[in-house]
C-alpha cells in the first residue's frame, strides 16, 4: 500500500488525508522524503549544463516539495495534538533533517554553482523577484556555513545537529511539566470565582479526570483564575507553578537545555565570523543590530516602568486594606488590578465575557477581512486530525484563494500559546498553488452545548492569528522560499498585530459583540467602557514583555553565560524590574528563544512591528474610514501580498512613505503620558 503522505490526495483542495494517516506513516514518509530530495540535489550539484538561474536556482526550490509535505503535516500535528509516538518521532526526525541541511550546505559543488549565478547576476536579465530571491539563496547557503572548509564545517554540522535535539527536548519538557501539573479545587477553593471560571475548571477537572474543577497551566484558565480568585494562597501556588515549568528538577528541567543552548550559538556564530550570535541573527532583520534593538526597548522602558511602578503603589493599599502585610507580589497583580479596573472603569471580566463569544469574534474576523479585501468564508467539510478543527473555504469573486484552518480550544495534548503555520504555502512555480492555513489557539473549552466565551485579550489574540493568516491567504509570488510570512522576523509581527486594531473598531463590536444568552448587542455604556480601559495595565504589560525581550538580548548579545538564571538575574536588577512583576516568559519555559532560533535574539520583534502597526493603522484613521478600500487596496499590494520578495523596510515604505518613529506606539499604548 502506498503511503498516504506521499500519495496523491483525492481530498477537497487538496487537503491532508488526516483520517489516511497513521503515526506509522511518518517515520517511513519521511525516510522517502529525503532520499526523494537528496536524489533532487544530487541532479541539480550534477548537471552537466552551464549554472543558470532555472537549473538551479529555481530547481533548489522545488528539490524538497515532497519533503516540505510530510513535514508541513507532522509539524502540524505534533505542536497541536501531541502524543508520546510524535514526541517519539519528534526526537528522531531532528537529528535527521539537521544532518539533511548540512548536507546541502556543506555541498561545495552545489554552492559552487549558487555563486556562478551570483555572479553573473547582472547578464541573466532577472525580474526583481528572482533577483530577491537568489540573493536570499546564496545568503541562506553562506550564513550556514557554506563557506567553512575542514575542521569548522565539521564542527558546526555538529553544533547544528545538537542544538535541532536541544530545541525539541525544550518544547518536549514544557509541554510535559504543562500538561502534568493541575491543582483541584475543593469548594472553598471557588470563592470569588465567576461562572465561566468554574466552568471552565471542571471542563479541565473532566479532562484530566479529575473528579472535579481544577485549575491547569493552560493561560485561559489560570490567567482568570489569578484574576478572581479570593485564596490569595491558592494563588501563590497557582502562579508559582505556572512560573516554574521548566525548572521542577529531574527529567524535564530545562536550566541545563538553555544554557547549552546558549554556549552553542555563540559558537555557531564565532564559527561564521560574527563576534555574536546576536550580531549574526539580526544582521538579516530591519533593526540590523543589538545596539538598534536595545535603543528601542529602553525608549519605552522607562515610561512603561514609571506607569507599572505607580499602579504598584496603588495595588499595594488595596492588598494591605485587606489585611495582608508585605509587598505587592506577583500572585497577586492581576486579582488586585481587576478589581481596580472594576473601580476605574466599572467594568470587569465577568460582564463582559459573555459578549465576546468565539463564534461570533471568528465571524468578526471574517467580516473584516471581506470589507477589506474582498474576501469570502465558507465552512466546508472535510478530513481533519482533531475534532475541534475547522475548515473554510476562502474565496474572493469566485476564485479559490486558500482554505483556512481554525483549531481554538486548549487541551493537554497541544503545545501553550497560539500560532499561525501553513501546511501548504502559496506559490506559482510548478503551478498556482493556493496555501492551507492554520491557526492554533488555547481558548478554554465549553462544556457540552455551551457556548465558548472569550476575555478581551483572547479575542485580541484570535484577531492576531488570522492577521498572520491573511499574510499567507493574500500571498501573491513565484517563489515558496518568500511566501506569505517568509519574512524578517521583526516585520513578520506586522500584520498579526495591524490586524488587531480592527477588533477595537466600535462598528465591528457593535454588531459582533452579542450577548450569549440574550443575544442583544453590547450596549453603548458597556462598549465605551471596554474601549475606554484598552491601555488599563498597559504599564504592567509592557514591563513583563519588555523585560523578557532584553534578556533575551542579554543572553545573546556578548559570551555566552554558564548559569543563564543568574544571568536572567542580573539584568533584570539592572534594568530595576518591578518586586511584583515578572518577566512575561522565564528562561526555562521561553519557548520562543529555546524551542528552535526563530525568536533567538529576536523576542523584541513583536514591539518593533508595533511601532510600524500603530503608525500603519494612523493611516486609516487619517483616512477617516477604518475599511478605506483604498489604504486597504495599498496595505494588501505593498505588505500583504509580497511575501519577502522586497526588502521589509522599503515595503514599509511604499506603503505609508515613510519608516515610522516610537510617538505612536507609546500613544496606542497610553505610555506617552507617563512621568
Amino acid at each position: 500500500m502506498t503511503n498516504p503522505l506521499i500519495a496523491d490526495w483525492d481530498t477537497p483542495f487538496g487537503l491532508p488525508p488526516f483520517d489516511l494517516i497513521s503515526d506509522d506513516d511518518f517515520a517511513p514518509a519521511l525516510d522517502a522524503a529525503l532520499a526523494q530530495s537528496r536524489e533532487n540535489i544530487a541532479a541539480i550539484a550534477e548537471n552537466p549544463d552551464e549554472p543558470s538561474f532555472a537549473n538551479t536556482i529555481e530547481a533548489l526550490e522545488q528539490a524538497d516539495e515532497t519533503l516540505n509535505r510530510v513535514l508541513g503535516v507532522f509539524y502540524n500535528v505534533a505542536g497541536a495534538d501531541s502524543n508520546p509516538k510524535r514526541e517519539e518521532l519528534q526526537r528522531d526526525f531532528a537529528p535527521k533533517l539537521s544532518a539533511y541541511g548540512s548536507e546541502v550546505s556543506e555541498n561545495k559543488v552545489l554552492f559552487a554553482r549558487v555563486e556562478a549565478v551570483w555572479n553573473a547576476r547582472d547578464t541573466l536579465d532577472l525580474t526583481d523577484e528572482q533577483q530577491r530571491v537568489l540573493m536570499l539563496t546564496r545568503r541562506g547557503f553562506v550564513r550556514s556555513g557554506s563557506q567553512l572548509e575542514g575542521d569548522d564545517a565539521v564542527r558546526l554540522r555538529d553544533v547544528k545537529s545538537r542544538l535541532s535535539v536541544l530545541g525539541t527536548q525544550f518544547t518536549q519538557n514544557l509541554l510535559a511539566d504543562e500538561r502534568e501539573w493541575f491543582m483541584t479545587l475543593a469548594d472553598d477553593g471557588l470563592s470569588g470565582l465567576p461562572d465561566f471560571v468554574i466552568a471552565a475548571a471542571k471542563a479541565a477537572g473532566q479532562e484530566k479526570e479529575a473528579g472535579g474543577p481544577v485549575v491547569t497551566l493552560s493561560r485561559s484558565l489560570i490567567v482568570p483564575f489569578l484574576q478572581f480568585s479570593d485564596r490569595r494562597d491558592l494563588r501563590q501556588k497557582a502562579y508559582e507553578a505556572w512560573g516554574a515549568r521548566g525548572a521542577n528538577g529531574g527529567k524535564t528541567d530545562n536550566r541545563g537545555i538553555a544554557a547549552e543552548t546558549l554556549k552553542l550559538r555563540e559558537e555557531r556564530a564565532k564559527l561564521l565570523g560574527y563576534p555574536t550570535f546576536a550580531d549574526y541573527k539580526l544582521e538579516t532583520e530591519m533593526a540590523g543590530t543589538p545596539a538598534a534593538v536595545r535603543d528601542l526597548l529602553m525608549e519605552v522602558w522607562q515610561p512603561a516602568k514609571a506607569v507599572a511602578e505607580a499602579d504598584a503603589a496603588v495595588l499595594e493599599k488595596m492588598l494591605h486594606r485587606d489585611g495582608f502585610d508585605g509587598p505587592l507580589e506577583p500572585w497577586d497583580w492581576r486579582y488586585y488590578s481587576e478589581k481596580r479596573r472594576k473601580e476605574l472603569h466599572d467594568l470587569d471580566e465577568a460582564e463582559l465575557k459573555p459578549y465576546l463569544q468565539l463564534d461570533r469574534m471568528i465571524d468578526a474576523s471574517f467580516a473584516c477581512a471581506n470589507r477589506l479585501f474582498g474576501l469570502e468564508f465558507k465552512e466546508i467539510e472535510g478530513p481533519v486530525y482533531h475534532p475541534d478543527v475547522r475548515l473554510w473555504d476562502v474565496t474572493r469573486d469566485g476564485e479559490h484563494v486558500a482554505v483556512f484552518i481554525g483549531d481554538y480550544y486548549a487541551r493537554g495534548s497541544k503545545r501553550s500559546g497560539a500560532w499561525c503555520s501553513a501546511i501548504q504555502s502559496q506559490k506559482r512555480l510548478g503551478g498556482d498553488i493556493r496555501p492551507h492555513v492554520v491557526n492554533v489557539c488555547n481558548f478554554a473549552k465549553p462544556a457540552e452545548g455551551a457556548p465558548a466565551l472569550l476575555s478581551y485579550d483572547d479575542a485580541r489574540t484570535l484577531f492576531h492569528e488570522f492577521g498572520h493568516a491573511l499574510h499567507q491567504m493574500l500571498s501573491d509570488v513565484t517563489y515558496e522560499s518568500i511566501s506569505g510570512t517568509s519574512v524578517a522576523r521583526d516585520f513578520v509581527e506586522l500584520p498579526s498585530q495591524l490586524y488587531e486594531h480592527w477588533l477595537e473598531v466600535p462598528a465591528v463590536l457593535a454588531e459582533f459583540a452579542t450577548h450569549a444568552e440574550t443575544g442583544e448587542a453590547m450596549t453603548e455604556d458597556l462598549l465605551q467602557r471596554m474601549l475606554g480601559a484598552a491601555t488599563y495595565d498597559m504599564g504592567f504589560q509592557t514591563v513583563e514583555y519588555i523585560a523578557s525581550a532584553l534578556v533575551d538580548l542579554g543572553f545573546h548579545d556578548g559570551p555566552a553565560p554558564n548559569d543563564p538564571m543568574q544571568k536572567q538575574a542580573e539584568i533584570l536588577e539592572e534594568i530595576g524590574m518591578p518586586h511584583a512583576i515578572r518577566m512575561r516568559h522565564a528562561t526555562p519555559h521561553f519557548a520562543h528563544v529555546f524551542a528552535g532560533d526563530g525568536y533567538s535574539s529576536g523576542y523584541y520583534s513583536y514591539m518593533w512591528s508595533e511601532v510600524m502597526d500603530a503608525d500603519a493603522f494612523e493611516a486609516f484613521e487619517e483616512a477617516g474610514d477604518p475599511f478605506d478600500p483604498d489604504v486597504a487596496k495599498r496595505l494588501e499590494e505593498t505588505v500583504l501580498s509580497s511575501g519577502g520578495s522586497v526588502d521589509a523596510a522599503d515595503l514599509y515604505i511604499a506603503f505609508r512613505g515613510r519608516l515610522p518613529g516610537v510617538e505612536a506606539l507609546l500613544k496606542g499604548r497610553g505610555l506617552d503620558k507617563a512621568a
